[in-house]
């Protein structure tokens, strides 16, 4: 894994601005701190940080070979071409040789043959920048789920990218702003495809492609979501998801340095340990977990947690004979400043909604990363299998609304109570929420004759994935990237999430039990105490010492005339919390108002944002 940066500029000689590409390239050290490399030509600078993965040898970047036209092509990548093998062998066949093993070059001899065509052959996540010496042209990619982050901004004739917007604020031409529009992102649980919270910065689309050159930009899309009918009956759509997931996660478990999992004795990482522990046979495969010392010495069930995951992280461990380590995480820790300073860093936003689940990821990932470079994760499947309650709730459903900010669903998603009402309505966030998910639903495609309550269950799921999910990806690969680990996500791979979208409700759910159709077709690898566990969501400490470090820290913003946020903040309100007794156990959902506010003025205050409003 890896970050890129760079930029084109047809009214400029690039070459004469090396100390830009290093600066920006370097303030992605975190994601790439194995390798630099940089390249220049009369208007394109690429720039690279390398985590070495598949041939530690070789492979570096920006990587380029000669086109047919001896002009050079150039890459910069970050990601991971799973099905590279295949696509060498192909390619050999077609007459191309190779210096490397590396899926770098792969990329870009595929590149070379197919042009734009290459991103349809691609398996895995990637964020991928070609510069075409001989179209002067442009080329970024982005894979089909947004799992690699690739951010934008084009001025005129001029166009710079890179993996994280951080990178792009150390080019003078781009600076950090934020409008109406910006804040209407940040404070909704809703991904606008292509949109940030940063005025004239966007995201290349999930499955999505970009050119530039000197006539402007020109945005395409290689792939979305398709509606086909579905011809398999239950079995042998159990058959076909377990076979999908278990070439895919075979795919994923190649690497030339140690890998793990992250196991929470869930059915969705439970069901990627058991299989990446199944196909690496004698090699012992480590295991992850984290949760908070409170809660183990004082659990107490809630309305979303009703048992603690050790019990059946441990099982299912055992089951599948891993290395298991637990990670224990204290109030301290959570509330270090260098803890909550290396969150913001990694986000370059505030992390908003979750809270207290941005640090406890990030430490998780920094005690992993001190033994494994990779990791395979159980994200994404209660998007394409439907796991949440959401996908169960009449009210939720029928809501003309996105499901999951639906009352009774959003509670662990941040909240707005101490931001002043007048900012707020300024904003007009029901009408742009009503606008975004009319928006959303224009895109949903539609299967000729499917019936009402189908195509209503398609919606949901196609909000899910496309809405929802890519705000979780952000997160997993802001906590992993931030202490150079990759983290690995094997429900997203394209052709499963093709194949279960288009699974009529009825057999995703045909016992009536949350994510039916994965239960069954990864059973046989589980402890029946792992394949029968209720869904239960990311550990939230129990701790209400966690809250009086977040309130202490409010103290300090409002005795702080000079904090930035006071133009945003109900003061009235905030004082109110203040004097109300924290002597009860604090539930994650009434931290939210408190997580946001703090989040906001030490973002505001570290990257000097501007705000216009």
């Amino acid at each position: 894994m890896c970050g890129i940066a760079g930029w084109v500029d047809f009214d400029a000689d690039v070459s004469r601005q090396r100390a830009i590409l290093e600066t920006m390239t370097d303030s992605l050290t975190h994601r790439g701190p194995d390798a630099r490399g940089i390249w220049f030509d009369g208007h394109a600078a690429l720039g690279h940080r390398r985590l070495s993965i598949i041939d530690l040898e070789h492979g570096a970047q920006p990587m380029t070979v000669t086109g047919p036209s001896e002009q050079p092509l150039v890459l910069s990548f970050c990601g991971e071409i799973y099905n590279f093998k295949e696509l060498r062998s192909e390619l050999m066949q077609l007459g191309h040789t190779f210096r490397t093993r590396s899926d770098t070059e792969v990329l870009l001899r595929g590149y070379a043959q197919w042009h734009d065509d290459v991103a349809q052959r691609l398996n895995g996540m990637y964020a991928v920048a070609i510069w075409d010496a001989a179209q002067k042209k442009l080329v970024l990619i982005r894979d089909r789920l947004g799992v690699k982050p690739l951010y934008y901004c084009a001025i005129g004739r001029r166009l710079v990218f890179a993996s994280e917007p951080k990178a792009l604020f150390h080019h003078p031409s781009v600076r950090p702003q934020i409008s109406a529009a910006g804040f209407r992102e940040l404070l909704d649980m809703v991904k606008t495809p292509e949109l940030t919270i940063y005025d004239n910065i966007w995201e290349v689309r999930p499955g999505g492609t970009v050119h530039f050159d000197a006539q402007g930009l020109k945005k395409s899309t290689y792939w979305k979501l398709q509606a086909m009918p579905h011809r398999d009956d239950l079995p042998t759509t159990i058959e076909t998801v377990r076979a999908l997931l278990t070439d895919t996660v075979g795919r994923q478990i190649v690497s030339d340095v140690p890998i793990c999992t992250l196991l929470s004795g869930g059915l969705d990482s439970s069901a990627v340990t058991a299989i990446a522990a199944q196909r690496l046979g004698d090699e012992v495969l480590s295991s992850y977990s984290v949760d908070f010392r409170h809660n183990v010495d004082a659990f107490t069930a809630d309305g979303v947690r009703g048992t603690p995951d050790a019990p059946f992280a441990r099982a299912l461990a055992e089951h599948a004979r891993t290395r298991h380590v637990e990670l224990l995480l204290s109030s301290d820790q959570m509330l270090d400043a260098d803890v909550r300073s290396a969150v913001l860093q990694a986000v370059d936003a505030p992390p908003a909604y979750w809270g207290d689940m941005w640090p406890s990821l990030y430490l998780l990932f920094r005690a992993l990363s001190e033994h494994s470079r990779v990791a395979l994760s159980g994200e994404a499947a209660d998007e394409v299998f439907g796991g949440y309650q959401w996908f169960r709730n009449p009210a939720a459903i029928s809501a003309r609304t996105f499901p999951w900010l639906t009352a009774g669903s959003s509670r662990y998603f941040g909240g707005t109570q101490l931001l002043a009402p007048d900012f707020l309505a300024s904003l007009e966030r029901e009408e742009y929420r009503a606008a975004r998910y009319e928006e959303a639903l224009r895109d949903v495609p539609v299967l000729e004759g499917e019936a009402q309550d189908d195509r209503q269950m398609r919606e949901i799921s196609y909000l899910a994935i496309t809405r929802f999910l890519p705000t979780l990806l952000d997160r997993n690969d802001r906590m992993s990237m931030a202490v150079g680990l990759e983290v690995r996500v094997p429900f997203c791979d394209h052709r499963l999430v093709d194949y279960v979208f288009n699974v009529p409700w009825q057999m995703k759910s045909f016992d009536g039990r949350e994510k039916s159709l994965l239960r069954e077709a990864v059973r046989p690898l589980l402890p029946d105490s792992v394949a029968n566990r209720l869904k239960t969501p990311y550990p939230a400490t129990q701790d209400g010492a966690y809250e009086c470090g977040l309130r202490n820290e409010l103290a300090e913003v409002l005795a702080d005339s000079s904090a930035p946020v006071h133009d945003l903040l109900d003061t009235s309100k905030a004082q109110a919390l203040l004097r109300r007794s924290s002597t009860a156990v604090s539930q994650p959902y009434n931290r939210g108002s408190l997580e946001m506010v703090l989040w906001m003025n030490r973002w505001l205050k570290k990257y000097q944002v501007s705000v216009a409003l």
